[in-house]
């Protein structure tokens, strides 16, 4: 087959493994004979198809890749999917961060005081007299002094020293609640209602570790479901689950009620998207997933999280605020009337006509025209091919470890989820060192997503994964250790800021990357697989930044370990820029098997030039034609 002549012929000339972008050589062919090119194409395929029925051969296999270009690898159908994505990038958003919100307290708070707190007094004259000082310079969060206020009060008017009469007055723990700061917070919050501070103020950290424990649980839910029962019914689903207990969130009374309501919130967290997510990128071409996976979560993605804590202020309530970040979800219901199911998941269950009825409307919506004799080629192809056995049809996460080089990537993939995850989440909750205002300050660090996605965008075809990943996460660890150094202020922000905008980077990078290194037979396990282990790292973030309480820099020099560490690990991994996305557990083995260590995409030898190269592949389309012409 002529497309696999010249492949041979790249291949040999770029002195590595990379994919052939058929659509590119097809449309340059054109370019040059543009009244044989689609003739010799489709008589071709007719050929092909008519000595397969008289040998009684099989045809050779016409995978998903080839069929794509003849749809449209990116045009008006891809664009309405890329739009899509906004809406499903928000409620992640909501799913993720709105809890952090919910529970949020000020950092100044104080013990009330029965009698005083609420007084006509202010609150700066409340703490001066009845509120401890802690090392003589912040007023004690958790205790107050053990007096009668209308004596004290008294006393002060008959004029007594307010100082003697505080170093003779016993201390006690809050035992009338607490008083806060709404400066800092300007509107209800679930922690101060409950007053989650001092003796509870580990309860918002634990309801986080719960509420990624329902991520881990539903992610093999889910993942399981979008492998054997479609990646479309499993999205509606997990939302479905998203919206029913973000809502009944507004339920809860304490702490367990309100852990039970996030748990359940967890397990859509992640599926919520990452199924859709799996469709668009599978009907994109190669050149273009990067700009649309990373451009999407660039823009929309940051857009939500910069929006969330502006939301939590304008509501001024936080059953308000959670009915307005999760009722939206309940338009996922509309999904299946626009959403197409993955096709690749369907070749894969051999549901080969139900994928050309798909394709088919794809290329009536981008406006080509795609002769049937192309649609029967990949029916029979596949048809004839695919086929596997009865018990091979129901792949499993296990399948990934079955083989080395598979097991090995998958291995790796956790480790650099892990390391990513822990970075970010570390850096995301150690914000607090940029400034006082958590709202500006969530912001301006969510805002670093959308400069790193266009630097990702910029480079990543040109770099590759592989560096591109390793480097991000080295330099997010450098700029960690960095910040320890640096005078703390507004030196030790900035550094901090560069940490989050790399952690931004490799996050976002890793998600692409591991989605095209996992076979299509499992690649909905495989993803939630080794999202789960970035899971477990982020449940022990909050533990790292709680190192703080030890050493105050013991944090940071933590994230700047693993991140160096990880980034290492990293180079480990396949280069798959370029590469078509792996359909069985043989494509995924078989990735990267050329490459070599110190590859680097952009600086390949090539052993001959790109002159030589076009001459050649001159040479070989002519020599077809005048066959095909015989």
């Amino acid at each position: 087959m002529l497309v696999y002549e010249i492949e041979e012929f790249r291949r040999f000339s770029m002195g590595q493994q990379e994919s052939f972008e058929i659509e590119q050589i097809r449309k340059s062919w054109k370019e040059k004979q543009p009244d044989s090119w689609y003739e010799h194409h489709v008589k071709f395929d007719d050929d092909n198809l008519r000595k397969t029925k008289e040998t009684g051969s099989k045809p050779v296999k016409m995978d998903f890749d080839e069929l794509l270009p003849h749809v449209g690898e990116y045009g008006i159908y891809q664009v309405f999917l890329f739009l899509l994505m906004c809406p499903f990038l928000f409620f992640l958003a909501f799913v993720y961060m709105s809890q952090m919100f919910m529970t949020l307290t000020p950092n100044d708070h104080w013990c009330n005081v029965p009698g005083v707190s609420n007084s006509s007094m202010r609150d700066e004259e409340i703490k001066a007299i009845f509120i401890p000082k802690v090392d003589h310079q912040q007023y004690s969060r958790c205790t107050r002094y053990d007096v009668d206020p209308n004596e004290v009060l008294t006393s002060i008017a008959n004029g007594s020293d307010i100082g003697q009469l505080q170093r003779e007055w016993k201390e006690i723990e809050c035992d009338v609640g607490w008083s806060y700061n709404r400066t800092e917070v300007p509107y209800s919050s679930l922690g101060m209602e409950l007053n989650w501070v001092c003796s509870q103020g580990y309860f918002p950290n634990v309801a986080v570790s719960i509420y990624y424990v329902g991520a881990i649980l539903g992610g093999l839910l889910f993942g399981y479901l979008s492998d054997h029962y479609g990646r479309l019914p499993t999205l509606v689903l997990a939302n479905m689950v998203a919206l029913a207990f973000g809502l009944s969130t507004i339920f809860a009374t304490n702490f367990w009620t309100f852990s039970l309501y996030r748990f359940m919130v967890g397990f859509a967290y992640d599926n919520c998207y990452v199924m859709f997510y799996i469709i668009v990128l599978e009907y994109t071409g190669v050149k273009w997933r990067t700009f649309v996976s990373n451009m999407s979560v660039g823009t929309f993605f940051t857009a939500a999280m910069c929006l969330v804590p502006w939301l939590a202020i304008w509501t001024e309530d936080w059953r308000l605020f959670t009915v307005v970040t999760a009722a939206p979800i309940g338009l996922v219901i509309f999904a299946p009337l626009v959403l197409p199911e993955s096709a690749r998941w369907l070749m894969s269950m051999e549901r080969v006509d139900k994928c050309i009825k798909i394709m088919k409307r794809i290329a009536r919506i981008n406006g080509k025209t795609v002769d049937d004799a192309v649609y029967e080629e990949f029916r029979n192809s596949n048809m004839n091919q695919t086929s596997v056995p009865e018990e091979k049809t129901n792949f499993t996460i296990l399948d990934l470890f079955k083989t080395p080089r598979m097991r090995k990537i998958t291995v790796l993939l956790c480790v650099m989820w892990m390391t990513t995850s822990l970075v970010f989440e570390g850096h995301a909750r150690n914000a607090g060192s940029i400034g006082s205002n958590i709202f500006i300050v969530h912001t301006i660090g969510s805002f670093t997503e959308f400069p790193a996605d266009i630097i990702l965008v910029l480079i990543l075809d040109k770099v590759g994964r592989r560096w591109c990943c390793s480097v991000a996460l080295m330099l997010g660890g450098l700029f960690s250790l960095l910040s320890t150094l640096a005078p703390f202020g507004i030196y030790s922000a900035a550094l901090a800021i560069v940490g989050r905008a790399t952690a931004n980077f490799s996050y976002n990078l890793g998600i692409q990357y591991a989605a095209e290194l996992l076979p299509t037979v499992v690649r909905g396990q495989g993803l939630t697989f080794v999202h789960i282990m970035g899971y477990l790292a982020s449940m022990v973030a909050p533990l790292v930044v709680y190192l703080s309480n030890i050493w105050t820099l013991l944090p940071m020099i933590v994230l700047g370990i693993v991140g160096l560490v990880g980034g290492f690990l990293c180079l480990y991994l396949p280069e798959t820029l370029g590469c078509d996305l792996p359909q069985t557990i043989e494509d995924g083995e078989n990735i990267g098997t050329e490459q070599k260590f110190f590859d680097f995409p952009c600086c390949a030898n090539r052993r001959i030039s790109k002159k030589d190269e076009k001459e050649i592949v001159r040479v070989i389309v002519k020599n077809a034609s005048v066959s095909e012409g015989k």
